[in-house]
């Protein structure tokens, strides 16, 4: 048995499938599936080994930041290149959240905030959290910044 995360677009499946797998390292497409027509049905991917299938079904469900992907940065690079090819259409969010341009919500979020976190005293996580959400797009300088004050 294996779990993937299954995701309804309307018509651009194999457009987001593409996209998602350009900005991930270690990903790929592994599967299109067309119609009779030779239209493109169901996408599988894979993002940094974990599973996606993209499916084009129609108008009838849309995406809500009820749920989200979540890419877990190592460098302020990987955050800023990530956020500038997700947001490119989409929309900026709070705290490292933003919608693309297919209406799926992501988080991008640098593992440096789940480093400080795990070390910083409630003061400064307090301060720290302030910091990120005050944020779009998060800087990791500006979490050192917060956890020295």
């Amino acid at each position: 048995m294996q779990a993937s995360t299954f995701l309804w677009f309307d018509g651009h499946a194999e457009e987001a499938a593409d996209h998602y797998t350009s900005l991930v390292a270690g990903s790929a497409v592994l599967d299109r599936q067309r119609d009779a027509d030779g239209r493109v049905t169901t996408v599988t991917f894979e993002l940094a080994g974990q599973r996606y299938i993209a499916y084009n079904g129609g108008p009838q469900f849309t995406f809500t930041g009820a749920i989200s992907l979540y890419l877990d940065c190592d460098t302020q690079q990987e955050v800023d290149t990530a956020w500038v090819a997700l947001t490119e259409g989409g929309k900026e969010g709070p705290g490292g959240s933003l919608t693309d341009r297919f209406g799926v919500t992501w988080q991008v979020v640098p593992k440096a905030l789940t480093e400080l976190l795990a070390k910083a005293d409630p003061e400064a996580a307090e301060r720290i959290l302030q910091a990120v959400h005050a944020m779009t797009k998060i800087d990791i300088q500006g979490l050192l910044d917060a956890h020295d004050q």
